[in-house]
């Protein structure tokens, strides 16, 4: 990255809130700039949280649908699982639905910065990534940084049967049991 860039707005973060206020800046005529420290826009919600967990949600419905039907008179076999090929499945739907976000930007014209942004003044910030420095400045600014997962005073995060929904989503095997701390959305569905 090299030079300075100036906007009328800067969003940091590219989650829901952050995109829909980019665009929504963008659609009023102003020049934005939208800052995302992932290499993927739609935040937590659409890579690693609600979006994956509702894709798993609804094969599992399916199975659950195809199961009551026995009760009709069709009847299927037990459905085997190929969990990388579950997880692929999963993974195309959220980059799909991250690409279409990628492509409003675009069609909108909001420049969208890979990196973290950290204020140098009030209408200055630099956004980092990988080593590199761009400057930008701006006239108004949206902090739309969005959510971290929780941790628990007491229980480690680094234990290997200890983990987050982000880490449940990339399990390589269905526990037979699951303990879920917490009654965010999330937990609930997994």
């Amino acid at each position: 990255m090299s030079g300075n860039l100036h906007a009328e707005v800067v969003v940091i973060g590219a989650g829901p809130g952050g995109y829909a206020a980019a665009f929504r800046s963008a659609d009023l005529g102003k020049q934005v700039i939208l800052i995302e420290k992932d290499s993927a826009l739609g935040g937590v919600c659409l890579n690693r949280g609600c979006i994956p967990s509702k894709a798993l949600l609804h094969l599992a419905k399916v199975i659950g649908d195809a199961k009551s039907l026995e009760k009709s008179g069709v009847t299927f076999g037990d459905p085997t699982l190929d969990l990388d090929a579950i997880r692929s499945w999963k993974d195309s739907v959220v980059s799909k639905l991250s690409k279409g976000i990628t492509k409003l930007a675009q069609a909108r014209k909001v420049e969208v910065i890979q990196g973290t942004a950290a204020f140098d003044s009030a209408t200055q910030l630099r956004v980092e990534n990988n080593g590199s420095t761009q400057v930008v400045t701006f006239d108004n600014c949206i902090i739309a940084t969005g959510s971290i997962a929780a941790g628990i005073p007491g229980i480690p995060t680094d234990h290997p049967r200890i983990f987050n929904s982000t880490g449940a989503l990339m399990l390589p095997a269905i526990p037979e049991r699951l303990l879920v701390i917490g009654g965010g959305y999330i937990g609930l569905e997994m």
